[in-house]
């Protein structure tokens, strides 16, 4: 189950369960889409992967399966993967 992660990693941008602009890798690394068009070119800088929407829980569903409350933010700072 998708942990719904409250912000972005790149700009601590609040992303609420229910965002249309929370976007995640296939590790459920979790970017705005405002970063991940223009700071990240669409490639994750964790993995190297690249982001999909990330899907809305519904609110009914919220109760029991809660979103996270845990923050993670990149310390050393968001920039784009280098390519090889």
């Amino acid at each position: 189950m998708l942990e719904l992660r409250p912000n972005c990693e790149c700009c601590d941008r609040n992303l609420p369960p229910e965002s249309t602009v929370a976007m995640i890798c296939t590790f459920e690394c979790t970017f705005c889409a405002d970063c991940v068009d223009t700071v990240l070119g669409d490639v994750c800088p964790n993995c190297g992967g690249d982001f999909a929407r990330r899907p809305i829980r519904p609110a009914a569903l919220l109760a029991k399966y809660p979103a996270s409350t845990k923050r993670v933010l990149k310390a050393e700072g968001c920039a784009p993967v280098r390519a090889a």
